[in-house]
């Protein structure tokens, strides 16, 4: 009996793999092939779709928007999550538990919620819809990510040794400079790219916040709305390139770093 319900778990298990990645993987094969429709037969191999993305240049344009967005994102977040999980991390549990859960509220509330609440507080205090204001609104988003992950770390962090740089004269900046960040500093790291590959993949929040410009999730979504040939699969397989590769790495990165320190 034991054995049979192993197995049955294995199978639902191995059936919703399946149903999520079986979508995914068709995206990524029809953008390699040679029918100008997303069905079978495919037509043959081809790279068409990606020499016509690439020689768009609005294509270009909403990439570079992209990275920009999701750059500064990235460095912002580690920067200011980091902060926020130091001084969490030393409060008592009474008071940090209901700051985490302040911090957190963007995550728990529906992104469409968030995305109007966000456009409507910036056209209320006057603030232009730019990619600034995409910025602004990813980093509310992504933070609290970066600082439960850089809080769980901080949980088992030993406090002496900072303690004894104190005791030789370093400053609280000079201590954490060279004792706090070296020890975290994978764990740092591996929460900004996730939180870049958060931003990278946002569609909700930037479509309510943007204005004009695109970048590649509402990219995807103009082509979608006047379009359904190839080219939107091969957008798509890049995008989850980006996306899943930013992951792996941080995942790699975070061990690998870990490890050496």
């Amino acid at each position: 009996m034991r054995a049979l319900r192993a197995w049955l778990w294995r199978a639902f298990a191995a059936a919703g793999f399946l149903f999520l990645l079986t979508p995914l993987a068709l995206v990524v094969l029809f953008s390699f092939g040679g029918s100008a429709t997303a069905t079978f037969p495919m037509g043959g191999l081809s790279l068409r779709w990606y020499e016509d993305i690439f020689a768009d240049p609005y294509f270009w344009g909403a990439f570079r928007n992209s990275l920009v967005v999701s750059g500064t994102v990235a460095l912002a977040s580690s920067v200011m999550g980091t902060m926020a999980a130091l001084a969490l991390a030393r409060w008592r549990e009474r008071f940090a538990t209901p700051a985490m859960m302040v911090l957190a509220a963007p995550v728990m509330v529906p992104p469409l919620m968030v995305a109007i609440t966000l456009m409507v507080s910036y056209v209320t205090v006057g603030l232009q819809l730019s990619l600034g204001t995409v910025i602004l609104s990813h980093v509310i988003f992504t933070q609290p990510f970066v600082i439960l992950i850089v809080q769980a770390r901080m949980l088992g962090f030993d406090y002496s040794t900072v303690e004894s740089a104190r005791d030789l004269g370093a400053t609280p900046l000079m201590a954490f400079l060279t004792v706090t960040l070296p020890i975290i500093r994978p764990t740092v790291i591996g929460a900004a790219l996730i939180a870049m590959a958060i931003s990278l993949d946002d569609f909700i929040i930037t479509f309510f916040t943007i204005s004009g410009g695109n970048t590649l999730p509402t990219f995807i979504w103009g082509m979608i709305r006047t379009q359904t040939d190839p080219t939107i699969n091969a957008i798509a397989t890049l995008l989850v390139s980006l996306t899943v590769g930013l992951s792996l790495i941080a995942i790699w990165g975070t061990r690998q770093l870990g490890l050496r320190s």
